[in-house]
């Protein structure tokens, strides 16, 4: 469990971005290969915006399979939709990577309520992931409300027999939202276990977003070391809801709440990473890879999380053969599987390159939503950071001007090394945690531009980080 609370924390931390100095790098680059790069990123572009699928694809998979919880049916169809799109694209192989996967499942539509002056007030409420049930008749208990982990450790016997609300919510002075959502979002996943040892009867929590509307965003929690004696029912409450309670509650301290919820964990079940490649010409031996993940919560269709970074991730590979660009190294596309629950896609890919004895230089991924570029994060050794950096004024004419060190993503995380460059594709943050594990993540609120000019931003650095980072002193042949 321990290895689980450290990959579940890797997933959102990942995404926060390390500040750093301002520092002036210098091109590594000839004017004569400049010029050439250059011509050849505006081509990229030209071809993402307009001959692009990406869309397309993402229509496809959220229109028609949707939701892609891990071990569902919809996700065993996304397996096979990711199967046969990669051959379509023509990569030059494509294979299945089995992976047993966490089988859990909501069961009935949550209900919650309360009584406030003498009304009935209906609350939006989704159980966790990973949380158990209700009894059959639910729960009804008085609230005691925290804002934070911290606090909630030094409840003890205040909270026995209580519901304890959750209420942290984003640092919306902020400006990445990746960083508000880093900031508290250890409460969703670790609230139970901190409250269950105090003879806690349940834990409600605010939904993690910066907005403030009348969805239930879902996401994973766990029970850490616990006994499962101590195991409490945890859902989510929308944002909106968190605010007028918390405000109910200052009035009517004796207020008492109810909830219900029918969700189940079922035995681990067979499913697959898909994987797809383009042989390198000069050193098929080293590997980048490209990916997403392909699962998705159950609530919405899974579009901006993830459906868009799995579409980006292979157009990338699209692009590059629409082009003509044969890589010198082997570009690997990777479509991941239980992200969102486990990271068991990750950490099975990451073992067999191992046990395969697998060279990897690079990963790119894209798991931040489908908005407008911004540029990239990368962890990497400083002499690898530095590379990439000295790439901005080829990539500034995109919008692609934040180029710093930080995490890159979730699934490529496994792969860290001192000698793999591992990128985090980031957009505009602004608007994602509207969406995020939400049932509005939905396939209209992806801009069919700005996802093709993601696509191609990722094309963009792939191609020069197979250009150029193999001539790096540290990955020579």
């Amino acid at each position: 469990m321990k290895k689980t609370l450290a990959l579940i924390a890797f997933s959102f931390l990942a995404f926060s971005c390390k500040t750093e100095s301002k520092e002036t790098t210098k091109s590594s680059i000839s004017t004569t290969e400049f010029k050439k790069d250059s011509t050849q990123i505006k081509h990229i572009f030209n071809a993402a915006l307009t001959e692009g699928k990406s869309y397309e694809w993402l229509r496809d998979l959220t229109q028609n399979i949707g939701s892609r919880l891990s071990g569902s049916e919809g996700a065993a169809k996304s397996v096979i939709w990711g199967e046969q799109l990669m051959k379509e694209v023509g990569l030059d192989s494509v294979w299945l990577q089995p992976v047993m996967v966490p089988h859990w499942v909501r069961g009935e539509k949550e209900v919650a309520n309360y009584e406030f002056n003498g009304e009935k007030i209906n609350v939006p409420i989704c159980a966790l992931g990973g949380s158990i049930a209700t009894p059959k008749e639910g729960i009804t208990a008085e609230l005691i409300e925290v804002k934070s982990l911290n606090e909630a450790k030094k409840l003890g016997e205040k909270a026995k027999g209580k519901i304890v609300f959750f209420n942290g919510a984003f640092d919306n002075t902020l400006i990445n939202t990746f960083k508000a959502y880093g900031g508290c979002v250890g409460q969703r996943y670790g609230g139970a276990a901190t409250v269950g040892k105090f003879g806690a009867k349940a834990v409600i929590v605010r939904s993690m977003t910066n907005g403030i509307d009348d969805y239930p965003h879902t996401g994973s929690m766990g029970y850490g070391e616990i006994p499962k004696s101590e195991y409490i029912p945890t859902a989510a409450i929308s944002s909106r809801a968190a605010e007028n309670l918390s405000k109910h509650l200052k009035e009517n301290p004796n207020l008492k709440f109810y909830f219900k919820q029918n969700c189940k964990n079922l035995p681990d079940a067979p499913s697959h990473n898909v994987v797809g490649e383009i042989k390198g010409s000069e050193y098929p031996n080293k590997i980048m890879v490209i990916g997403g993940h392909l699962d998705s919560w159950d609530l919405g269709e899974g579009a901006h999380d993830d459906g868009t970074g799995i579409v980006q991730s292979l157009e990338v590979a699209y692009l590059l053969k629409k082009n003509n660009i044969q890589p010198k190294n082997t570009i690997r596309i990777v479509f991941f599987m239980n992200e969102e629950n486990g990271l068991r896609g990750a950490t099975e890919y990451a073992r067999l390159a191992k046990e395969n004895g697998e060279l990897h230089i690079g990963a790119l991924e894209s798991d931040a939503g489908g908005h407008t570029p911004r540029g990239f994060s990368i962890d990497a050794n400083e002499k690898n950071r530095k590379l990439l950096q000295s790439w901005k004024k080829l990539l500034a004419p995109y919008g692609l001007h934040d180029i710093t060190a930080g995490g890159s993503g979730a699934d490529i995380g496994p792969l860290k090394d001192e000698h793999v460059t591992l990128v985090g594709y980031r957009p505009d943050s602004q608007r994602y945690f509207d969406y995020h594990h939400a049932a509005t993540d939905t396939f209209d609120k992806v801009n069919k531009r700005e996802l093709e000019l993601g696509s191609a931003s990722m094309a963009s650095i792939v191609y020069l980080m197979d250009k150029y980072l193999y001539n790096n002193e540290t990955l020579k042949p």
